[in-house]
């Protein structure tokens, strides 16, 4: 197929796009690019259409997803046509870029990806990089009201970082993706704290003495307005009021934040009732199609995104407060993650199944179940994650639970 061959379907282009461009999620740090060089040169060639509408920018180490998708369910109650950018995708790419709650069309994927072929073919750009700008694209097209848009990961240097919101939200600080962000809170702290923007208030989700003081500073330079959702009155006497559908016991500071977040927008000047608020957070699964957040699959079988330390802490915590008769856990995870950090929070006595996520940076299963075995983690290897939900549900007996987590990618194979 030469450069100017039009692709003739979505999963055409979709599968060109996945050959084409390096992409993190698959193959790591090779498939980074930690400046904003390219996403503003490829801004430009497309007019900037990242300029034609208001943003929410929403970063975080954990809870961005939650947040984001919080925000964009309140926005769509109030009326407000909204677009939301998160990544990664689960199962589908089109969950990326999201119009009111639905799946950006396939046809407009593959117009994009034509229009704008040999401008792919003579520049380098990684995947993220090319749907951020599909997605910056498409809301300017559809002339949506309003954006919610997700970090990938930091803040400063992300492909996100070249819009001018109302509001910066960041969620909360841990450690995670420390070769590109660094190796103390501080730092990490540092990185994220680049989406504040000058003059443009931002809303702080949780406290952490070691991070504070670095969103303080940094929001001084830019002479930008900071909030914190931990000790907001009005936030926290709506909290009461609501019925969440987002059950995780980690969704509770994720709440007050984008309550918070919500309560500034109106401030600002977006129409969003006390209703809104109450409706939308309500209804966040069925509005914007979120998924892997403390999903239960069936009656006996949940599953979780959560990856790193911060995150397993607390699913841990609440698998441990199901008192399941016994527990099955189905873990994989990726290469590059520090397992002398997360696997001490798992479970001791559970029944574990070990497996590997069906992406290059996969760890493979014997590896993972050799290193689990020295924190007392013990099960047995299979051929995929599929395999071990399976062994895993045909074990359990009435009163057992089933866990599936450890990655993303190890979600994304069961929902």
């Amino acid at each position: 197929m030469n450069a100017h061959s039009p692709l003739t379907d979505y999963n055409q282009a979709i599968a060109y796009l996945y050959a084409r461009l390096p992409m993190f999620q698959r193959e790591g740090k090779s498939a980074l690019h930690l400046k904003l060089d390219r996403i503003e040169a490829l801004m430009d060639y497309l007019g900037n259409p990242q300029l034609k509408y208001p943003t929410l920018h929403v970063a975080g180490t954990n809870g961005k997803g939650s947040v984001s998708h919080s925000i964009a369910s309140v926005l769509q109650e109030a009326g407000y046509s909204t677009g939301l950018y998160t990544s990664p995708h689960l199962s589908d790419f089109r969950e990326r870029i999201r119009l009111s709650g639905s799946l950006v069309p396939q046809e407009q994927v593959l117009n994009f990806v034509n229009q704008h072929r040999d401008y792919i073919e003579s520049h380098r750009l990684s995947f993220f990089e090319l749907t951020v700008a599909m997605a910056f694209d498409t809301f300017a097209k559809e002339q949506i009201d309003i954006a919610v848009i997700e970090v990938g990961m930091g803040g400063r240097l992300d492909a996100t970082n070249v819009i001018y919101p109302l509001l910066s939200v960041i969620t909360n600080i841990a450690f995670d993706h420390m070769e590109f962000l660094g190796d103390t809170l501080a730092k990490i702290a540092g990185e994220k704290a680049g989406i504040i923007k000058p003059n443009t208030p931002v809303i702080i989700g949780e406290y952490h003495e070691e991070t504070f003081g670095v969103f303080e500073a940094i929001a001084r330079t830019q002479n930008a307005e900071l909030f914190t959702a931990w000790n907001n009155l009005e936030a926290q006497e709506l909290v009461p009021q609501i019925t969440f559908d987002l059950q995780g016991a980690y969704q509770k500071s994720n709440r007050l934040t984008a309550i918070a977040a919500l309560l500034k927008a109106r401030e600002l000047g977006l129409s969003i009732s006390d209703a809104h608020i109450t409706s939308g957070l309500a209804r966040v699964i069925a509005n914007t199609g979120l998924k892997g957040r403390w999903q239960w699959l069936n009656a006996q079988t949940v599953c979780d995104t959560a990856h790193n330390e911060a995150g397993l802490a607390l699913v841990m915590q609440q698998l441990r407060g199901l008192n399941a008769e016994r527990l099955h856990l189905v873990i994989g995870v990726v290469a590059d993650k520090d397992l002398s950090r997360v696997l001490p929070l798992f479970i001791k006595d559970a029944c574990y199944y070990f497996v590997k996520p069906n992406v290059p940076r996969g760890l493979e299963a014997v590896i993972l179940a050799q290193q689990a075995r020295e924190y007392q983690l013990i099960g047995e290897v299979y051929a995929s994650v599929n395999e071990g939900l399976q062994a895993a549900q045909s074990a359990a007996a009435q009163g057992d639970i089933v866990f599936v987590g450890g990655s993303t990618f190890t979600v994304a194979e069961v929902v």
